[in-house]
């Protein structure tokens, strides 16, 4: 008999708050180790051991290579590292491919923390945009794992913890402050089967790309099957996973994309490549008006006239663009808050 001894947290924009929240709420002695990744920009140096350091009944710890699981503590993870668990109940800190754009990502943690500790790991997932959490939190799930997820209306973005709910519709469902009394709970329950069920090869997979082990990929082929799409990242070809719940996507190398998160990044390819329409055809418009002007100073009013002409088309297409810029659809900025990272 054992109980539930590791807790990952995963958590985006609109997630500090949540943090403080449940690091506050967390029992003294806790007998579980509490894993966090919050997303990050990778040229960052974080504060968020700090920040959460304050308010929370537990030490707090920024993730090192190598270092144990720890019972009664809390460790974060740094910028531009994947935090993961690895056999022997150890932490890693790898430079695998970004999944979702992010390093560290959640996704990660939580799929590694469900193939070493199966229904020994409590997934939460917390505030933030798009869908990231949600596969690993069907990853934990499938392993005989529990799930905790933000209320949505506890939430300052609620896409994160209403996905994730949807995905794993088992998952408790309740704010912030109050999932520190729930994880105590959880967390002292004994368990009558500490091997869960079997880890999928999709899933070993995914941990040596995350782990960025070479040698655990040899032989293994495609990570799925091959769909008409390109990695925003590398611009490789992208294969189709699924995982009976979700539908996602990685390329050869191992970047990992959910269907939000690949259309939210062409998205912002499409919105980059208006602008710079945008800047082309002012920049016209700006030359012709220019030549208009410098061929009637001459007396040539004929070219002037065709100079001003050009300048009004550009202008008028100009106008349009500005138009498909309004209609692009906007995200929530995914990343750290200030004084965070």
């Amino acid at each position: 008999m054992t109980h539930r001894d590791v807790v990952v947290v995963g958590a985006s924009a609109g997630g500090v708050e949540a943090l403080r929240e449940l690091v506050r709420g967390l029992p003294l002695g806790l007998p579980a180790a509490v894993l966090v990744v919050l997303h990050m920009p990778s040229g960052a140096r974080s504060a968020l051991a700090t920040v959460l350091e304050r308010p929370s009944t537990l030490p707090v710890r920024a993730a090192e290579e190598g270092m144990p699981l720890t019972s009664g503590t809390v460790t974060v993870a740094v910028p531009d590292r994947h935090l993961l668990v690895v056999p022997g109940d150890r932490l890693t800190l790898s430079l695998g491919p970004r999944e979702n754009g992010h390093r560290p990502s959640i996704d990660a943690l939580f799929r590694s923390a469900a193939q070493v500790a199966g229904p020994r790991v409590v997934g939460v997932v917390l505030s933030g945009a798009l869908d990231d959490g949600s596969a690993g939190m069907v990853a934990i799930a499938s392993r005989g794992g529990a799930g905790i997820v933000q209320d949505p209306a506890d939430a300052l973005y609620d896409s994160m913890p209403c996905h994730a709910a949807e995905a794993v519709p088992a998952a408790a469902v309740l704010p912030a402050a109050r999932m520190g009394v729930l994880l105590g709970e959880l967390t002292t329950e004994q368990l009558a089967d500490v091997r869960g069920p079997q880890v999928t090869d999709q899933m070993r997979t995914e941990i040596a790309m995350a782990l960025f082990d070479g040698e655990s990929l040899d032989g293994r082929g495609h990570p799925g099957v091959p769909v008409p799409l390109t990695c925003p990242d590398c611009h490789g070809p992208l294969f189709s996973l699924s995982d009976g719940v979700l539908h996602r996507f990685r390329c050869l190398v191992g970047h990992a994309w959910s269907a939000e998160g690949l259309a939210a990044q062409h998205n912002a390819a499409v919105e980059g490549a208006l602008w710079m329409a945008l800047r082309s055809l002012e920049e016209k418009a700006e030359l012709a008006r220019a030549m208009a002007t410098r061929a009637r100073a001459a007396g040539h009013e004929l070219t002037g006239r065709s100079f001003a002409e050009r300048a009004d088309d550009a202008h008028q297409a100009a106008h349009l663009v500005r138009g498909l810029l309004e209609r692009v659809p906007r995200v929530a900025d995914d990343g750290a808050e200030d004084g965070v990272a």
